[in-house]
């Protein structure tokens, strides 16, 4: 028995039988397109696909993509685990975790811009010691200030 389990609804299943993936059928303006190993085969009605593949359709969904939330932050700036520790460095206007209570390694909580040899480059959460050895742009609480900020330094010469 093959089955097809929804990916998007009224859209795109997967179709499986018996724990293997036979391939995708996907709903387009009035057919059916039935994707496997590269060939597409065009199919009418879902009356048609019922019959002449022997598809039985659930109401359970496919393999969906799981999106970790990040609900940690150090002084307002996202962090990517449990901040221990934390702290806030006056002087350099950086917000300081440990990953772990016995943690030697201090990270900086947020987005940064980094100056390397071969240019700019963003980062997350960067180690401390890292911000100490290059030149900075930082911390910034979102992603998309970071790229701003990564846009205008990397078009300088």
């Amino acid at each position: 028995m093959t089955t097809a389990k929804v990916l998007i609804p009224n859209k795109s299943w997967l179709l499986e039988q018996e724990g293997t993936k036979l391939g995708t059928l996907n709903k387009e303006k009035k057919v059916f397109s039935f994707i496997r190993q590269g060939r597409r085969i065009e199919i009418g009605s879902i009356k048609d696909v019922k019959e002449k593949l022997g598809v039985e359709f659930s109401d359970t969904p496919g393999p969906t993509k799981v999106v970790k939330k990040n609900n940690h932050t150090v002084y307002d700036f996202p962090c990517s685990s449990k901040p221990y520790n934390p702290l806030y460095n006056v002087q350099q206007r950086l917000p300081i975790y440990a990953k772990s209570t016995k943690s030697k390694s201090q990270y900086c909580a947020g987005y940064y811009v980094i100056q390397f040899r071969k240019g700019w480059v963003k980062s997350f959460c960067p180690k401390l010691i890292t911000l100490e050895r290059y030149p900075f742009k930082g911390p910034f609480k979102t992603e998309a200030e970071m790229r701003s900020v990564l846009n205008t330094v990397s078009k300088q010469p």
